[in-house]
């Protein structure tokens, strides 16, 4: 996993709250456990007029024109501004897949579901959760013109030229991202004194070990 520790990038208003799981990937592509590649998927129901096809290629998919994210002045975006209650519903770790996968770095919202805001974490992706009035301020600014904001995860702050906001995370979360450390990565920071804890009881209970390969 990258270290995350500041990144500059446009802002994608999506004015909805209650996004679940499985609008921003749909249940048709959860059938591989591959961490990688479903970018093209992304929110595909409201992406494409043919949502859910599987068959044809995404080039020769259609794409709706009403959705933002289609235009060519946000396709590039990747700091994500929602509503409440993002990524509810199913627990999918694929969501988080297809979001980091588009180009997405960070997620904006007021409040997170549970799961989807751990996962998260789990895989270098930034959900900050700013109060209501944050998120007002951040959509009426990004309604007059294209967005712009640097989230810098050292000073815990948001800030575009001529504003700053800071937000709040847990410091444990805070430093593994800044370290680009996962839950194996965190393990594996002790594995010297794990296997010496090994060595040490194959020593004393040597029988615990006889029928490992």
């Amino acid at each position: 996993m990258k270290p995350f520790t500041q990144h500059t990038g446009q802002v994608y208003p999506f004015d909805r709250a209650n996004i679940d799981t499985d609008a921003i990937l749909p249940k048709q592509y959860l059938k591989s456990i591959r961490k990688f590649g479903y970018g093209d998927w992304l929110f595909d129901d409201l992406r494409y007029l043919d949502g859910g096809d599987v068959t044809t290629p995404v080039s020769e998919r259609r794409k709706n024109p009403d959705f933002l994210l289609n235009h060519a002045d946000y396709a590039a975006s990747s700091v994500l501004l929602a509503r409440d209650n993002f990524g509810c519903g199913s627990s999918r770790e694929h969501a988080v897949w297809a979001l980091r996968d588009y180009g997405f770095a960070v997620v904006l919202a007021p409040s997170f579901a549970d799961i989807f805001y751990n996962n998260c974490f789990k895989n270098g992706l930034l959900p900050i959760a700013l109060p209501n009035e944050t998120i007002d301020e951040l959509f009426a600014m990004s309604q007059s013109e294209k967005l712009f904001v640097t989230v810098d995860l050292q000073t815990q702050s948001i800030f575009t030229e001529t504003h700053q906001w800071h937000f709040d995370i847990d410091e444990s979360r805070r430093q593994n991202l800044l370290e680009g450390l996962d839950e194996i990565s965190v393990t594996l920071k002790d594995a010297d004194t794990i296997h010496a804890f090994e060595d040490k009881l194959k020593q004393a209970e040597p029988w615990v070990f006889q029928n490992i390969l």
